[in-house]
């Protein structure tokens, strides 16, 4: 996995790309973004979005795995 960048402004530019809220994330008194929470959201969006992959290709193994089945049972049927 690619490390995630440490600079404030580069950061937020990934969170946008990835649609990760900010809210919350910017100290009131400093105006400061706390680093540690919005790495942490970015974390798990990209652990969400690669998950959601992996469903796709379970999802189609499980159907190239049933249409092997289907193709086997036709083959013994027609013997």
């Amino acid at each position: 996995m690619k490390k995630l960048p440490n600079d404030e402004i580069e950061l937020r530019k990934l969170a946008q790309k990835l649609g990760v809220s900010t809210h919350g994330t910017v100290d009131p008194e400093s105006g400061k973004t706390y680093i540690p929470e919005l790495q942490s959201r970015i974390i798990n969006m990209q652990r969400s979005i690669r998950e959601g992959r992996f469903w796709w290709i379970a999802l189609i193994a499980a159907i190239s795995s049933a249409l092997s089945a289907l193709a086997a049972w036709t083959a013994v049927l027609m013997k």
